[in-house]
């Protein structure tokens, strides 16, 4: 070696050493910011109590099948396994919510660095995320929506990676990802479909874009994908697909119909809307900025995505888990726009206002303030209320909230009046709950208070049948118990639940005391089915 050469092998040596330091120093950065969001939502995690869904879901976990008349199995096998790695309680039910959006955070930033962004563009992206309310308040509960954007996230990054030349057994990993997607919510099937439009309208055949269609992984992928997929899949082609059902009745009873300009304005809500400029920027800078043309298909998913849930007049936060890929594109077109016009003082300003704005907006994604306090600061913040995706809509709290509050003490009224029953008739009495909440609550809080299972007509708990009750004594109460009580020749309205700050159709809740039925419930158990 000469003696001119060793100042460049020795500047390339430290050029090497010194890329090292800085993707250490990124990943640390999008490390911190992990631990920052969960222990951020870690105050949140006891206050209020249960939702709706938790309870649910904890029910389904004591039944572990293939499927569910309106969910995939991934979620009751979560549950299955919170149990019994952290208790049967509430903040062992919402360790793994938690820790997932910590990784949510994390993988946000590590795909604005694998879109060709600096230190400054992982730590924007990541805090949009790690601020975003909608995220927040999906991540401080047991929900399938609080793992869905890792998955969707997961396949994003994948699809970065492998569109950058990385190996194609990516592939794989990617199917594996899809697949256990489709097991968590089937949600996951408006990605994948999103994903494969958004290669064929980004129209760059010759490019490497299209040149892992040629590769066998795809199609090994494609088919360890739809392996996972499979038990799933064949639960519902034996069940009569009651997935359908349950869309189509959501569409026309449950959710809130929305005009397209109102589901794109609560998108701005769910992520607050100083975000705005960071995930609309991102959209920008993959359909648009030549940096981006490579993962052009990424932008014309987003589009995708949010076309389908509004023509099939989806919830409006179906789309949210497609924003973290938005938010990592934004967070590199700030970085370079900043940098090319040399706004420095705009790389300091708006982040401090972004998460300042944040800070702001987390008592509507993380249950930190008492009830009272909750409502007087949300009445100065009037817009954050205005976001309604069911019908059941309340006024003081929003639905994340009230549908956390009235179970204890519905169980707790469902329990005086099954031990003032007479002890003959204790042992052949029926806990017949309107919906999936209400049979929850008698599930996770009965035994203690020493009442049976409950039995319900909603969704899973239809197959799950009258349990082998009779029906000559039932305790009847909550959605549609006025309709169902005509079934019996004997009825008593013995009590009344009643929560302040539940959901409205949980306040002044009828009990009826009900003998001398119609038929035996197995014979009328049919006539109970309520799917949606």
């Amino acid at each position: 070696m000469s003696d001119a050469t060793i100042p460049n092998v020795v500047e390339q040596a430290l050029d090497r050493v010194r890329s090292r330091g800085a993707a250490i120093g990124g990943i640390a950065l999008l490390a911190g910011l992990a631990v920052a969001r969960v222990l951020l939502q870690a105050f949140g995690i006891k206050h209020y109590g249960f939702f709706r869904d938790e309870l649910y879901y904890i029910a389904c976990s004591h039944h572990l099948a293939w499927g569910y008349i309106d969910q995939p199995p991934l979620i009751a096998l979560v549950a299955w396994a919170a149990r019994h790695l952290f208790g049967d309680s509430l903040v062992g039910y919402r360790i793994l919510p938690v820790l997932a959006g910590g990784a949510t955070v994390f993988l946000t930033g590590l795909l604005a660095r694998e879109l060709g962004g600096g230190r400054l563009s992982q730590f924007l992206a990541a805090v949009v995320i790690l601020l975003a309310p909608l995220s927040l308040a999906f991540n401080s509960i047991l929900t399938m929506n609080a793992f869905e954007p890792l998955f969707w996230l997961l396949c994003a990054w994948l699809a970065v990676r492998i569109v950058k030349g990385d190996s194609p057994r990516l592939w794989l990993l990617m199917g594996a990802t899809a697949g256990m997607g489709l097991e968590n919510k089937h949600t996951m099937l408006v990605l994948v479909l999103a994903l494969i439009a958004g290669f064929a309208l980004s129209r760059q055949h010759h490019s490497a874009l299209f040149s892992p269609f040629r590769s066998k992984w795809i199609w090994l992928g494609t088919l360890l994908a739809f392996v996972l997929f499979l038990p799933n899949l064949s639960w519902e082609a034996f069940h009569g697909w009651p997935q359908f059902e349950v869309v189509r009745n959501a569409q026309q009873f449950k959710n809130v119909p929305l005009s397209p300009l109102q589901f794109l304005g609560e998108q701005i809500l769910f992520m607050q809307p100083l975000a705005l400029p960071i995930w609309l920027g991102g959209l920008c800078w993959y359909l648009f900025a030549g940096e981006g043309r490579r993962f052009r298909f990424l932008g014309w998913a987003y589009l995708i995505v949010v076309s389908i849930f509004i023509v099939l007049n989806g919830k409006s936060y179906y789309a949210a888990p497609i924003y973290p890929v938005l938010a990592a594109a934004g967070g590199v077109a700030f970085e370079h726009l900043t940098a090319r016009l040399d706004w420095r003082w705009l790389r300091f300003a708006y982040p401090a206002v972004l998460i300042l704005c944040g800070l702001a907006s987390i008592p509507f994604g993380v249950p930190l303030l008492p009830v009272e306090t909750f409502i007087r600061y949300s009445e100065a913040v009037p817009y954050a209320r205005s976001v309604k995706t069911e019908r059941d809509a309340t006024v003081a709290l929003p639905q994340i909230y009230a549908d956390m509050f009235g179970w204890v003490n519905m169980a707790g009224t469902i329990a005086d009046v099954y031990h003032n029953l007479p002890k003959t008739e204790q042992a052949n009495c029926a806990i017949l709950a309107g919906n999936y909440g209400e049979a929850g609550a008698i599930d996770f809080f009965g035994p203690k208070l020493g009442l049976p299972r409950a039995i319900s007509g909603h969704n899973n708990y239809f197959l799950w049948g009258p349990r082998g009750f009779s029906g000559e004594c039932v305790i009847l109460f909550g959605e549609r118990a006025e309709i169902n009580k005509n079934f019996f020749g004997e009825v008593e309205r013995v009590a009344t639940i009643s929560d302040a700050d539940a959901m409205p159709s949980e306040q002044n809740v009828a009990v009826y005391l009900c003998r001398k039925p119609q038929a035996a419930l197995s014979v009328l158990w049919p006539r109970f089915k309520l799917i949606i």
